[in-house]
């Protein structure tokens, strides 16, 4: 199995950014996949995630009402819509996929999620 990240870069205060997350090596799509992030000297956390077909999605709190979760299968491609950013959400976002959607994994580092990917950076100007 195979993640790779793409769309971080630098942006202003305000400003949106659209992450994708290509996934590869799956028999089908029936996996769910999260967006985790680790700022500078903290600790990885969860950001959202979506079950497999759409019916289960997750933010954490600091992403509700601003960023957006979706996946098109018939891509294999996973994006967060980022939206209203703030300097707070600078950091390194991961993709990782799992057999099983979980909130507790997604609301947690995400020890346990099978796959992970290299990660992209985010840094948000203020």
């Amino acid at each position: 199995v195979q993640l790779v990240e793409s769309g971080g870069g630098l942006v202003q205060a305000g400003g949106s950014l659209k992450l994708s997350c290509a996934v590869s090596g799956f028999d089908s799509d029936d996996y769910a996949v999260g967006w985790f992030r680790q700022a500078p000297g903290k600790e990885r956390e969860g950001v959202s995630c979506i079950a497999n077909n759409e019916d289960l999605i997750w933010y954490s709190d600091s992403a509700k009402g601003r960023f957006t979760i979706s996946r098109d299968n018939a891509k294999n491609l996973v994006y967060l819509q980022m939206n209203s950013l703030k300097p707070e959400d600078t950091a390194v976002y991961y993709c990782a996929a799992d057999f099983f959607f979980s909130v507790s994994r997604c609301n947690s580092p995400g020890q346990g999620m099978e796959s992970w990917g290299h990660g992209t950076l985010v840094t948000v100007s203020s």
